[in-house]
């Protein structure tokens, strides 16, 4: 396998929940969305941002996986559409991640299979939801 390169972009979130408000969501590199809560509500839940992170980290692997493979010239439009199950016991959490990826261009059944099985194992995020992740929450 590839040896794994370490980017040093800044990465992280910063959510405000102003009083009464919904919260508003800022990255380091300037990136901003907000976040509704309410379910007929167009936008982002926090799952949605959950689930958008799985599908965009998906698609991009799996270009990087095409590159890999020597067929990133071939490879037409990439979709990852994500889906989740909460569990249905405590504590409140997602227990199963669905990911559909649909591959277009010119590569055969194979080479799509193959992308797939790169893309997830290259992903950042999959891997993450994968594994036992430590979670460190501290007043500041």
């Amino acid at each position: 396998m590839a040896e794994l390169k370490v980017r040093t972009r800044k990465a992280g979130a910063l959510a405000v929940l102003p009083p009464g408000g919904l919260p508003a969501i800022t990255t380091p590199t300037g990136g901003a969305v907000g976040v509704v809560t309410q379910v007929s509500a167009p936008g982002f839940s926090p799952l949605d941002l959950l689930y958008a992170s799985l599908a965009a980290c998906m698609v991009l692997s799996a270009r990087i996986a095409a590159t890999r493979l020597g067929v990133a010239d071939r490879l037409g439009e990439v979709r990852a559409d994500v889906t989740g199950e909460k569990a249905k016991d405590e504590p409140s959490r997602v227990e199963t991640f669905t990911v559909r990826l649909e591959i277009t261009g010119d590569l055969d059944p194979a080479t799509k299979e193959r992308i797939l099985a790169d893309a997830e194992d290259i992903c950042t995020v999959s891997n993450t939801l994968r594994g036992a992740p430590v979670l460190h929450a501290t007043l500041g």
